[in-house]
């Protein structure tokens, strides 16, 4: 591959992370925002929409870290996702060192939600993992932690639906199963 296609294939890759970037920065609905409010925040709408925009970043990069094709997806989301969040016009400038160090504790704790294998199912973790940080009840799985899994569920799927769709998906061969690529 020559210099200059492997310079455009980059660049390609680059606007394809930046387009997901796109998606995750996508504002949460209002209806998400007010019952978060109503049930966590103590009727503060800015927390819980910040609460909501953190929860979509961090669930959409690992996304890309686990379920991309390429290996160097992640990183590049990333990136581009630190960059986007420089430039939020809803970011204070002198806010942005404490904007990064909010989402790396929820980045961190969702992960570890997601990663969790013992105790409650995923999504009930994803919403205790969101109530904790939103300043409400998280300790019992009641009908508030259901609904802010299945609103950060909603968020996987919408992450793994754009990542399939900006990146592509996997296509193998009907005869060829995917062990067998393994040693290729």
């Amino acid at each position: 591959m020559t210099l200059f296609a492997r310079w455009r294939t980059e660049r390609d890759f680059q606007r394809k992370a930046e387009k997901f970037v796109e998606r995750l920065l996508a504002e949460p609905d209002d209806e998400d925002v007010r019952w978060l409010a109503q049930t966590a925040t103590h009727g503060d709408t800015d927390h819980a929409r910040w609460e909501l925009r953190y929860a979509r970043r961090s669930v959409g990069l690992i996304t890309a870290e686990r379920d991309a094709l390429d290996d160097r997806t992640g990183s590049l989301v990333a990136r581009a996702l630190d960059a986007a969040t420089t430039r939020d016009p809803q970011v204070a400038t002198d806010m942005h060192e404490i904007a990064e160090r909010q989402f790396n504790a929820r980045l961190s704790a969702y992960r570890d939600a997601l990663l969790a294998r013992a105790g409650a199912a995923t999504a009930a973790r994803l919403g205790q993992t969101l109530f904790a940080f939103a300043g409400g009840s998280f300790r019992q799985v009641d009908e508030n932690i259901v609904r802010g899994g299945d609103v950060l569920s909603r968020y996987l799927a919408e992450a793994n639906g754009a990542l399939r769709d900006i990146f592509g998906k996997a296509s193998l061969p009907e005869n060829v199963p995917p062990s067998a690529l393994r040693g290729a």
